[in-house]
């Protein structure tokens, strides 16, 4: 198990928050995670590393699986003039995530608070949300009300909240 996905553990222990873990082969995209959606019995999330276009600010783009992103919607939200997906690079000095492993968890390890967090309103909707725990083989399921209690607080982020379609 990686150290980053151990301390992820750890801290959910820590914060006494309840999950589910499931473990499986290495999930790349929201269509490869059917499977897991309907043994989980609710669909998995979709997350999108972003940045401006000269790469000085981040975001990690939490939404509903089933929906499209559209970059001009939400970099329109958000004031950014163009948004673009940023690079493993990025995304490993940030939030010690590799490509194909984005996840929310992330945000517990961006210790330089350089990583903007957004949700797509209807996630908020949810009881549960699945993510992965900074790894591609294995997801937890876990309440969306514990995830913006107490996880985000814990790795002193805040949300702001986009509308997408």
């Amino acid at each position: 198990m990686e150290h980053t996905e151990q301390r992820v553990y750890e801290i959910l222990e820590e914060l006494k928050i309840d999950y589910i873990k499931y473990e499986h082969e290495p999930l790349y995209t929201i269509e490869a995670a059917k499977e897991l959606d309907k043994k989980m019995g609710f669909s998995i999330c979709k997350n999108l590393f972003l940045s401006s276009r000269h790469k000085t600010e981040f975001y990690l783009l939490f939404m509903e699986g089933s929906k499209k992103f559209n970059t001009g919607k939400v970099s329109k939200q958000v004031g950014v003039p163009r948004m673009t997906f940023a690079d493993g690079e990025h995304m490993w000095e940030y939030l010690k995530i590799h490509p194909g492993a984005v996840s929310p968890l992330g945000l517990l390890f961006d210790t330089q608070k350089k990583v903007h967090f957004l949700i797509d309103k209807d996630v908020l909707n949810m009881e549960k949300i699945a993510m992965h725990p900074c790894v591609n083989t294995a997801t937890v399921a876990l309440s969306t009300k514990d995830f913006i209690e107490k996880i985000l607080p814990a790795s002193e982020h805040d949300y702001t909240v986009v509308v997408l379609e």
